[in-house]
């Protein structure tokens, strides 16, 4: 298999990549939306890859981060979601927002990459919470997400995010506004509420 490819960009289009190795130009698929990411043409570029093999078909699908190929592996685990399907959520979200979404349970947020309906993205959940959150550490926090899969915020940003669930905002739009939001020590959730809906 081949772990990974160094050469310079040739070509880059919506969803591949034409990298020349020493002469041999390999067609990456590198995600819809990932273009705008990867360095000019010319210069160097190191993507971590995978290679899928069918019967019909190999395609090497890569990424500039680690963490993406290995989130990647991860979800193509999950039955009715392949390669393209796993690469489609990474295209939309990034790997700290996906493994928030999953631990958080926000099917909604999932479900916004192109071909994975509600379902699926419920599949997925289940399927990859624990082993998401066995990758944080006992007593840390991940992201505003405890290894247990509770949201760690205090209560009034609790109350917040929970207004802006209410408004539309999905669970992962609405915890990681309410994190971010700069208020005065004592603020309560109207005064969070406000600094969040100015972030989002």
């Amino acid at each position: 298999m081949i772990g990974f490819i160094r050469g310079i960009v040739d070509t880059v289009g919506e969803n591949i990549a034409l990298i020349d190795v020493s002469g041999i130009g390999f067609e990456v698929n590198i995600g819809s939306g990932k273009a705008a990411e990867m360095p000019s043409v010319g210069d160097e570029v190191k993507l971590y890859t995978y290679m899928a093999v069918r019967e019909d078909d190999m395609s090497l699908f890569g990424f500039l981060h680690r963490d993406e190929l290995e989130l990647f592996k991860m979800l193509i685990k999950v039955s009715g979601i392949g390669p393209k399907g796993a690469q489609a959520i990474l295209s939309v979200m990034s790997v700290s927002d996906l493994r928030f979404a999953i631990l958080t349970g926000d099917a909604k947020a999932i479900s916004r990459a192109p071909g994975i309906g509600g379902k699926t993205a419920q599949k997925l959940i289940v399927e990859l919470k624990d082993k998401i959150g066995d990758a944080v550490d006992d007593g840390d926090s991940f992201n505003g997400v405890s290894s247990g899969g509770t949201v760690a915020i205090p209560d009034d940003r609790t109350e917040a995010a929970e207004a802006l669930i209410a408004l539309g905002y999905s669970q992962t739009e609405a915890y990681r506004a309410v994190k971010a939001a700069e208020v005065p020590e004592g603020a309560d959730a109207n005064a969070i509420l406000k600094v969040a809906l100015k972030l989002l």
